[in-house]
Order: structure tokens, then sequence, then C-alpha cells
């Protein structure tokens, strides 16, 4: 066991080391604790009256058994998958071969590529590939109101659609109906889903887990709530992955993504984990059809693990075969 002076820029200091073994680490208690002097090799050859650099005292030894993503995914833990896709104005007239709506004759665009790349893959952890589809921004029938999450399907008591295809055929049959308008707000959305995640928080095994796939292309309007929406989900068994399609200033996206430190709500809050996981599409449109989903969803293993995990929540079964790691 090596023992450091931990040091913020990563230059950490040996302060010294021991042997011992686990059987002896797991007799220690806090009436009868084992004790270890921690020995610095260089310290000892430079000094003869050196005894020792500390001594380690450990009253308690817990072997904690640390659960892989697979090993959720096989001992039962359903992933919810819910996409979200953009309907404002900025993506342009869908009829116009401009627009990013626009389905060419070969029956694409950048936002079905994008939902058939990632759901493809994310459907395999779904068991019953049932997808809550929404869209925002948009002027839906009958009243025209702007709506900020809208079924594709247009059925608000059961917006799940069958599969990635179910998505598909539901955006496909959405489009010419809705009239896109704006302003682009995420915050809406990201708290539907939350809502059933915090629901989740109840369980006492890591059986539930949420995703929020947002099709999107360009800049947020309502930023501040999106922040605190963010924040909030944080502390539930939730992730949003966001695709940005066109060529639009993604530097917001990048912001949300707290890769370069934890995203703050505009209150000060801080996120208690990094849930936000951004990928521009175009980077893709050359690279082979998994490399977006690979990109996608490379953060999403160890979100899922990190929260069950902080909350020490098991498989609701033993992943069989065994794969977790000690």
């Amino acid at each position: 066991v090596e023992c450091y002076d931990y040091d913020n820029d990563g230059s950490h200091d040996l302060i010294g080391s021991f042997e011992t073994t686990m059987r002896r680490l797991q007799e220690a208690s806090q009436t009868s604790p084992a004790e270890f002097e921690c020995i610095n090799s260089k310290k000892k050859q430079k000094k003869k009256s050196y005894k020792n650099s500390g001594v380690v005292s450990v009253k308690l030894c817990q072997v904690v058994k640390e659960y892989s993503f697979l090993d959720y995914i096989m001992g039962g833990c359903q992933i919810n998958f819910t996409v979200a896709v953009d309907f404002t104005g900025s993506n342009g007239d869908p009829r116009s071969p401009d627009s990013l709506h626009y389905i060419s004759p070969q029956g694409v665009n950048e936002y079905l590529t994008a939902t058939w790349s990632v759901g493809n893959v994310i459907q395999d952890y779904d068991s019953d590939k049932m997808f809550p589809a929404f869209g925002f921004g948009a002027q839906i029938p009958p009243t025209w109101q702007v709506s900020h999450e809208f079924p594709l399907n247009f059925n608000p008591s059961n917006p799940f659609c069958t599969g990635v295809e179910g998505v598909v055929q539901a955006y496909r049959a959405c489009l010419p109906q809705v009239k896109l308008y704006g302003p682009t707000n995420f915050s809406p959305i990201i708290n539907h889903v939350a809502c059933f995640a915090k629901q989740a928080l109840q369980q006492t095994t890591a059986s539930q887990y949420y995703v929020l796939l947002i099709i999107t292309d360009g800049v947020i309007t309502d930023m501040d709530e999106t922040r605190s929406a963010i924040v909030n989900a944080s502390r539930l068994p939730m992730s949003i992955i966001i695709v940005g399609v066109g060529g639009a200033d993604f530097s917001a996206m990048e912001f949300l993504d707290g890769d370069d430190g934890r995203l703050r709500s505009l209150t000060g809050e801080t996120a208690v984990r990094d849930i936000v996981q951004f990928v521009p599409f175009r980077q893709f449109q050359n690279a082979p059809s998994q490399a977006l989903a690979q990109s996608v969803l490379a953060e999403l293993p160890q979100q899922v693990t990190s929260f069950f995990s902080s909350f020490k929540l098991k498989p609701p079964r033993d992943p069989s075969p065994p794969g977790g790691s000690s």
C-alpha cells in the first residue's frame, strides 16, 4: 500500500508504503485497529535515525463489488430512451432542399440519420423498445399554439413509438402537420423526462435509468432555465445526449457538456456529475455510421455506473455471466 501527499496539479509526493495481507486488513476493527509503519525507502537510506514517515491505522476494511455497465444491463436495469426533435424555424422550410428537415429523394436528412445511428445502438439496452418521442418549438394543431414538448404521434396519453422504426415513422408523419416556429427551449423536455427519473429515485435496486436524446440545429433560447434543469437532473438516474445538426455555432452546447468543469445553475448550484454529452453531427458525415453512435454513447456507461454506485444500488438480479470486478 502506497501513501501519497495529494497535490491539485497531480504532482503527488510519496509519503511511504507498507505491505500487508487482505486477511490482516479485514481483521481490523474500531477496538483493535491494524497499524502499519509507513516507510519511505529513500529517506531510510539517507538517515540512520529514520524510523518511519507515519503510522497508518486501519479500523475498518470492506470489500465492495463494483458493477460494470454490462453488469447492470445483464442484471435487469432498464434503459428508458426518449427522443426530442427540434422543430424551430431556423431549420428552414421542410419543403425547401436547403432545410435541415427536408427529406431527400433517398428518404433521409440529418435528423433521421442521427435518430437511426443513435437509436439503433441504444435500443439494444431497452428491453421493451418502446420510445417516447417528442418535438419542440413548433406551432401544432388544432390551436396552433407553440409547444415545447408535443408527442410526435400527437397522442399525449401514449407518446410511445415502437422501436427506432416507429420514431422515424412518427417523425415523417408529424413533419407536414406542424408549423416550424420557436424559440429553442430545452428545459421543458429535460424537466419532462426528469419527472420520470425522479420517480425512479424510489428504487431499491438499479432498475431504471433514463436517457434523453435531443437533436437540434442551434442556439438555445432558455439557457438559464436549461442550466438549472441539467443541474437538477444531475441528481437523478438520467443522462442527456445532444446531437447538433447543421452548421450553426454550437459553443453553447459545448458549455453544457461539462467536460471543462462542472456546470453551474444561475443561482450557483453545481451539477453533482456531468450528465451531458454533445456531439456535432457534421463531424461524422463522412465517417462510418457506427462512429457517430460510438461518440454519442462514449460517456453513457460511466454515467450509469457512477450514479448507481454513488447510491450503492445493485442490479435487480445477479448478472449472468458474472462480469463485475472487485
